[in-house]
């Protein structure tokens, strides 16, 4: 099986003629294994019963995803600013037409994903575009499951990808969890690329922070400040969180800081409904 492809979390593994016997990123409690077992396929396999699927979200940010969902579901960006073109995160479906679509809008001069549950096809998505380099954080590096020249790891707390685009090191769900800031996004008021290291909740009025979504494991306080520390010199009005429809309009950085604090105060017991 050339690349296996695991079906659960998304990631693409180096070449072998079978499947390996587990998949780390899911085995580690922050993601999880089916009752059933684990499932492989492969990028060939998925390429005949799913497509990309595409949406503006605003003007130099095209959110790009897949159809039907598979694996986490999460969505990839492409976004355009004054100073260069970014490819933020990478979904597992890579085939002609999304890439046609990518260089028409501009190809990107790099990529740069928030945290390993993304890393999914990230080489395969750098060599369709041109050998782009792939930057991740040096504290992720042992997550990466398909070894490629390509990728970069870059460390210490950020890392400027192009003028006004800016990688920030958050920590908290992964110790190289990061987010883009975007400083031409939402008219120029500036745009927070969040992944999940700062999830988008559903009321798109507030975020939250946990070490594991899928099983629910929360953060320490101490964790959630330094991602709200991280984030706090940057001007932003909006949040892309990393599912559809996962954005925060207007007030983002205000938002950010409320709901991190409010996190917090429930943590650290400062709230009790059953006292």
């Amino acid at each position: 099986m050339p690349f296996p492809l695991c079906a659960t979390c998304g990631t693409q593994f180096a070449e072998s003629d079978a499947p390996p016997a587990t998949c780390p990123v899911c085995e580690d409690e922050r993601q999880w294994v089916p009752a059933s077992g684990q499932r492989w396929t492969t990028l060939e396999r998925l390429r005949e019963t799913h497509r990309g699927s595409y949406k503006r979200e605003e003007p130099g940010l095209m959110a790009i995803g897949t159809t039907p969902d598979f694996a986490i579901g999460q969505r990839a960006f492409l976004v355009r600013g004054s100073g260069g073109t970014v490819l933020w995160d990478c979904v597992p479906l890579i085939d002609d037409a999304t890439v046609d679509i990518v260089r028409g809008l501009g190809a990107p001069a790099a990529i740069a994903i928030s945290h390993p549950h993304y890393y999914s096809t990230m080489v395969e998505w750098s060599r369709a575009l041109g050998g782009i380099p792939v930057h991740l954080h040096e504290d992720d590096r042992r997550w990466v499951m398909r070894p490629d020249p390509c990728i970069r790891f870059w460390r210490g707390e950020t890392m400027e990808l192009a003028p006004g685009m800016t990688l920030v090191r958050c920590g908290g769900h992964f110790a190289g969890g990061a987010v883009l800031h975007w400083a031409d996004g939402a008219g120029g008021r500036g745009a927070l690329l969040s992944g999940d290291v700062i999830q988008v909740a559903p009321d798109l009025r507030t975020v939250s922070f946990l070490r594991s979504y899928p099983n629910m494991l929360p953060l320490p306080s101490r964790a959630v400040r330094r991602i709200a520390r991280a984030v706090e010199p940057y001007a932003f009005d909006r949040v892309h969180g990393a599912f559809w429809g996962r954005t925060i309009a207007s007030d983002g950085s205000a938002v950010v800081a409320r709901s991190a604090e409010n996190y917090c105060r429930w943590v650290d017991g400062e709230e009790d409904e059953g006292a």
